[in-house]
């Protein structure tokens, strides 16, 4: 099993190819029903702010995971750096597990924090993509090789983990959102919202949350582009993984 979280599907298009690659199922852990999860190869998570998800941080802290035979590896996928994000998926799992892992990789994708990241000019996202390819043979090749160690690639120093927990703190506040007029009530917001951090009020999206993941899956998926999260979203557009259905 290789367990996964996603919020605009480069993790989950990642870990489809890989569970194809060596014959596993590929697993949401949104959608992990049970605290003890055994006959795990591997995890796949994105990189928010040099480290990793909260929902992620939490997932590893309080389930019991016991690792398939022979090595347990980890994937992060990253637009710029994956900063230390590997190193807190680490102490997460430590933690809740005392285990770690046996081998560490890393896809470069489009980064889709657009706050910050333009995704507007499909072309060049498209080229991103067809990039991460060649990446992400790569790691099924290690993979299936039964790689171990750090293949994290434009890693940052480990001074990068004292800024992870107090940016993300920041970046988590879920009064930076607004939603249009565009919005026409339906509710894919709140479904999809890993963390039910999203209620319907009055037929508009209420966030009931001071903080969330922020994976910012609402604003991606909404099909009228009404969710904005600050002033420059709007036009740097909106971005799902062409590959699989998120």
């Amino acid at each position: 099993m290789i367990l996964y979280f996603s919020a605009t599907g480069n993790c989950k298009y990642v870990a489809k190819r890989i569970a194809e690659a060596i014959g596993t199922e590929f697993v949401s852990i949104a959608d992990v029903d049970s605290q003890k999860v055994e006959g795990v190869h591997g995890i796949v998570a994105p990189t928010y702010s040099w480290g990793i998800p909260s929902i992620l941080q939490e997932f590893l802290q309080t389930h019991e995971i016991s690792k398939a035979a022979p090595s347990l590896f980890y994937v992060t996928t990253f637009g710029t750096t994956p900063g230390q994000s590997f190193y807190w998926a680490e102490k997460a799992l430590k933690a809740g597990s005392g285990i770690k892992f046996d081998a560490l990789f890393s896809v470069q994708m489009p980064d889709t924090w657009t706050p910050i990241f333009d995704l507007s000019d499909e072309r060049v996202v498209a080229k991103k993509n067809e990039k991460a390819e060649k990446q992400i043979d790569e790691v099924v090749t290690m993979i299936k090789s039964g790689a171990t160690g750090n293949h994290v690639k434009r890693k940052m120093p480990a001074i990068a983990r004292v800024v992870y927990p107090r940016f993300y703190d920041g970046m988590r506040r879920t009064s930076n959102f607004s939603v249009e007029e565009s919005c026409i009530s339906c509710g894919i917001c709140a479904k999809k919202c890993p963390v039910q951090a999203i209620e319907m009020k009055d037929g508009r999206p209420t966030w009931v949350f001071d903080q969330c993941v922020m994976c910012l899956g609402c604003l991606h998926r909404c099909p009228k582009f009404a969710i904005q999260y600050g002033k420059n979203t709007k036009k740097h557009g909106q971005y799902r993984n062409p590959h699989v259905k998120i």
